[in-house]
């Protein structure tokens, strides 16, 4: 096991040229991110310990927000204090960014042109089958009690029928969760021989993690109140001045500002990983007030999302992008607008996610272990299965029935998505071969 005197003598230069590599290479969704990490930092460079690296994992995995990209913020501030933290959370977005950002004008400007539209046919049946898939793997992680089973259900028909805000859904099942671990705790325990995994898996699963005694912790990781008070400020400076800005360019109640706030708030309940945010910002801008995109086009954005690099919440900036795009603001082209879109969508994002690591590292890991927080997480995780369960049923409807279950039924659809499930849990096809296989599928078939 690596030292901890040895990892800080990794140069920030040399961990700076891998996080860039990182930022190109890291396809797989989550867990397969993660095993990248493991096999790079731990496995092949020896830059820190095995304990360190499931230390920093477990802890990422109690936050909102893409795991992945905040294991890296971890293990570069871990590293190199601030600047390596920003230096690895960065690089492992920015070059999905601008490869995200040319397949939305592609999607915008091209999508009714018969090749593209071949291959986002042949996509969208793949990305229902992946959520399908997420939804079966999340659950039987999740749903190890009685007592989970019905809090998922519960918060299907929440989200599904009574169309209950998200947020609230989540707040709701916490509190199930902290009462139950209070009052009945035999049922709300997880059960022996629980695995420590991806909380946003869509494929396989990692190995069994064991957490062992990692000794002192470094310095710049204890607690330091003058240092979070600090954190805070520069952290709430950074959020308000583009706010502020766009207020001065465009008005409190621009498209641009909504989306400002829209993604922020998304950001800070997006406990489940992409696919349970997806669920609720579907629910939100697929109808009013909003009506920003349709619920087919936020199945097109997931399977671009899915062909790229980075965390698969990025499709929250093909969202931001389409709605520029559809409602650009007086004295703004389509594409200005969209831009502007994708780029505020995915700071107002991604920010949360340094300030969680900056902030909370140092206090959270006293909660380690804790059976009212433990409790509390399984009755959020539980609510996060029905809230995906939901996004498979609005996604099959949209695409499987063309229009909702009363719509035409699509044959061609169908087969693909049968195809698809087929390869994803019998066969253990990676997803984005999935994914391409499926465009090839459909371009062939437009073609011929």
């Amino acid at each position: 096991m690596q030292t901890q005197s040895s990892a800080r003598r990794v140069s920030f230069s040399e961990a700076l040229r891998f996080w860039i590599k990182l930022g190109f290479i890291s396809f797989g969704g989550p867990a397969g991110q993660i095993a990248i990490m493991h096999r790079e930092l731990v496995e092949k460079r020896r830059w820190l310990g095995e304990e360190r690296f499931l230390h920093a994992l477990n802890y990422c995995m109690l936050l909102p927000g893409p795991e992945a990209q905040q294991l890296a913020i971890y293990i570069g501030w871990l590293m190199h204090r601030t600047w390596g933290g920003i230096a690895a959370g960065a690089f492992f977005v920015i070059p999905s960014i601008f490869i995200l950002l040319g397949l939305s004008y592609i999607y915008a400007a091209y999508g009714s042109i018969p090749v593209i539209a071949g291959i986002l046919d042949g996509f969208k049946p793949v990305v229902v089958a992946i959520v399908v898939e997420a939804v079966v793997k999340i659950g039987r992680r999740a749903l190890k009690r009685g007592i989970h089973l019905v809090i998922a259900a519960l918060a299907f028909v929440a989200i599904y029928l009574l169309h209950v805000p998200f947020p609230l859904i989540v707040l709701t099942a916490a509190l199930i969760g902290l009462a139950g671990a209070i009052y009945f705790p035999a049922s709300f325990s997880p059960p022996p021989e629980n695995k420590t995994e991806s909380k946003d898996s869509n494929i396989e699963e990692l190995p069994r993690l064991v957490i062992t005694d990692e000794g002192v912790p470094p310095a710049h990781t204890l607690p330091d109140h003058v240092r979070f008070a600090k954190t805070l400020a520069i952290g709430t400076l950074l959020w308000l001045l583009p706010f502020v800005l766009l207020i001065a360019w465009q008005g409190s109640n621009s498209l641009h500002i909504q989306e400002y706030r829209f993604f922020t708030q998304s950001a800070l309940v997006t406990f489940g990983g992409a696919y349970a945010v997806l669920a609720y910002v579907t629910q939100a801008i697929t109808a009013a007030p909003y009506n920003w995109i349709t619920p087919a086009q936020a199945v097109d954005g997931l399977a671009l999302a899915e062909t790229t690099p980075g965390p698969l919440i990025m499709v929250l900036q093909f969202v931001g992008f389409m709605a520029g795009w559809n409602y650009p603001p007086d004295g703004m082209t389509q594409l200005s607008s969209a831009v502007l879109g994708a780029l505020v969508a995915t700071y107002a994002t991604f920010l949360p996610c340094f300030l969680f690591i900056f902030l909370g590292a140092p206090y959270i890991e006293y909660l380690r272990g804790n059976k009212l927080l433990t409790g509390a997480l399984s009755g959020v995780t539980s609510a996060v299965v029905g809230v995906i369960l939901n996004l498979a049923v609005v996604f099959g409807a949209a695409v499987i029935f063309s229009g909702g279950f009363i719509g035409n039924f699509n044959l061609f659809a169908a087969i693909l998505f049968a195809i698809s499930l087929a390869a994803l849990f019998y066969f253990r096809i990676g997803v984005i071969w999935v994914v391409l296989g499926g465009g090839l599928i459909g371009l062939l078939r437009n073609a011929f």
